[in-house]
């Protein structure tokens, strides 16, 4: 919780003095009571003693006192909220590293899996579009709020090929910045980029993530794979190889730093399913303050209301 007039909470130093100046009054009766009889006369001179109960009262008004200055200090509490216009491009390497099995059932069937759950995250205000890439990038789907549309795209991926990451994060990038507009009226938007291995050919990686910054476009890496991650590839001669496909998180994580995004790990299926799911909340909402102070000046009027009607029904008086 936050408060919009922080310097109020000062006066919050007055309860404990209101609190010293109250039990010094106790005290002072306490002193007068004494004086007027004989503490074994007490029971003749006063047969309905209020007890620790003389004190509730009091604890109620100064609790509804603290309720009334924090009120005044204008409380807020941040809320998640759908970010307008935004536009997120769901960007998967669908290279034939891909087709490893080290995350079950493949790495690409993980990541189109995951993907869906990411849809399911993002609120429908939010644009989503889809892009695969290998030795070049394809836009399955132009940012749409169409979930049916985005969930088509998604299983469209085929896995093949080389790696052109950098390729793909400029195609991205000029997608959701196409050329006009300008730097005002520039809507929220984000890449978020699945790859398992290094960029094999095109564009730099790193530079075009820094491009994309430059430009307003936050990139969000998630690395996916194993070490011992292996495809199989065949020959000229009709044979086949084995060939590992050990993910590259150095290059991801240049990326996502020079990028203004975050870098993820995933080394599983369910490790991804996580991962997407976050990053659907985080990118589809922003986190906005919004008041609270009718909340607790209503809980000092209750507060006020309960200790003066007990006080009345005990001892005949307000205060």
């Amino acid at each position: 919780m936050s408060f919009a007039a922080p310097l109020v909470l000062l006066t919050l130093a007055v309860v404990p003095l209101l609190v010293y100046v109250y039990l010094g009054r106790q005290r002072q009766q306490a002193r007068v009571t004494a004086a007027f009889a004989a503490p074994r006369l007490a029971a003749s001179h006063s047969p309905s003693r209020a007890g620790a109960r003389r004190h509730v009262p009091f604890a109620i008004y100064g609790l509804a006192l603290v309720a009334l200055l924090v009120a005044a200090a204008r409380p807020q509490h941040s809320v998640a909220v759908p970010v307008e216009r935004a536009s997120i491009m769901l960007v998967t390497d669908a290279s034939g590293s891909m087709l490893a099995t080290d995350v079950a059932p493949n790495r690409l069937t993980a990541a189109r899996r995951a993907a869906q759950l990411f849809v399911d995250k993002v609120p429908a205000r939010v644009n989503i579009g889809i892009m695969a890439f290998n030795q070049q990038a394809s836009v399955l789907q132009s940012p749409t709020q169409d979930r049916a549309a985005v969930r088509a795209a998604i299983d469209r991926q085929e896995a093949g090929g080389g790696t052109a990451t950098g390729t793909a994060v400029a195609t991205a990038t000029r997608i959701l910045r196409p050329g006009g507009q300008s730097t005002d009226s520039r809507p929220p938007a984000a890449i978020v980029l699945l790859s398992d291995g290094a960029s094999t050919r095109g564009v730099d990686p790193v530079a075009a993530a820094a491009a994309a910054k430059k430009e307003g476009v936050r990139v969000y890496t998630v690395v996916l794979g194993t070490a011992s991650g292996t495809i199989t590839v065949p020959r000229a001669n009709g044979t086949s190889q084995t060939k590992p496909v050990p993910p590259d998180p150095l290059t991801l994580r240049k990326m996502a730093d020079v990028g203004g995004g975050t870098f993820f790990e995933a080394s599983s299926a369910d490790g991804l399913a996580q991962v997407y799911q976050r990053l659907g909340s985080e990118l589809g909402t922003r986190m906005k303050d919004r008041e609270i102070t009718p909340a607790f000046a209503a809980g000092a009027a209750f507060l006020l209301l309960s200790g003066a009607g007990l006080s009345l029904r005990w001892f005949g008086r307000l205060i």
